[in-house]
């Protein structure tokens, strides 16, 4: 049985998952579920999303897991991907929090409602203002962080950059977000594409 993905090809959340999973080489097979589609209201309806969103990893045997994060670290359990000392994983799942916590709550929440219809009338002016300081704080976070080391929780590439790289390399041209004021996170995306295995975030598997 092949692994399956549901996933939303326009979502941050979702885009980290197939990432990770060419990254590892992993085959699977994709079932797209955009963002006010009718595709999506019936897969809520089915209950075919477990807990109610995507991505949602369906393994082997049939078992749904959900939640981008989760599943990155499934993905990677076992690979260089994870750290197997208990203080490199802590440093990982460190930055894999930060992302869930303060990262995606402003970088892709101020993306959404500039990219999606039913979610415009959330853009006031004042939330923009708002959501752009805070973006700019928070890679501010990771633009000092990276300013003398090459990633984000040790020496060679884990399950936090590739949970930071999905919203983040898209923070200018979705988000608006002043990406040329950040030279470290920019020079350490250009490492992450450069990785084998790597993928766009509109590369959908067929």
């Amino acid at each position: 049985m092949t692994l399956t993905l549901y996933s939303m090809p326009s979502s941050g959340n979702s885009c980290k998952v197939r990432l990770m999973l060419g990254l590892l080489d992993r085959t699977y097979s994709h079932v797209g579920l955009e963002y006010e589609t009718p595709e999506l209201a019936d897969a809520h309806t089915t209950g075919a999303l477990a807990m109610g969103k995507v991505p949602v990893l369906i393994l082997d045997d049939g078992t749904a897991l959900p939640e981008s994060n989760a599943i990155l670290c499934y993905l990677a359990d076992g690979t260089s991907w994870m750290p197997s000392d208990a203080l490199g994983r802590a440093r990982t799942l460190g930055w894999v929090f930060f992302e869930q916590n303060r990262h995606e709550t402003v970088i892709a929440v101020r993306a959404a409602l500039q990219n999606y219809e039913s979610r415009a009338h959330l853009a006031t002016p004042q939330r923009m203002v708002e959501l752009l300081d805070s973006g700019h704080r928070v890679l501010r976070v990771m633009e000092d962080h990276l300013a003398d080391q090459a990633w984000l929780a040790g020496d060679t590439p884990s399950v936090a950059d590739i949970a930071l790289y999905a919203c983040t390399h898209t923070a200018g041209s979705q988000g608006g977000f002043e990406m040329h004021r950040f030279a470290a996170i920019n020079d350490w995306l250009a490492r992450i594409s450069a990785l084998p295995g790597y993928i766009e975030l509109d590369d959908i598997p067929t």
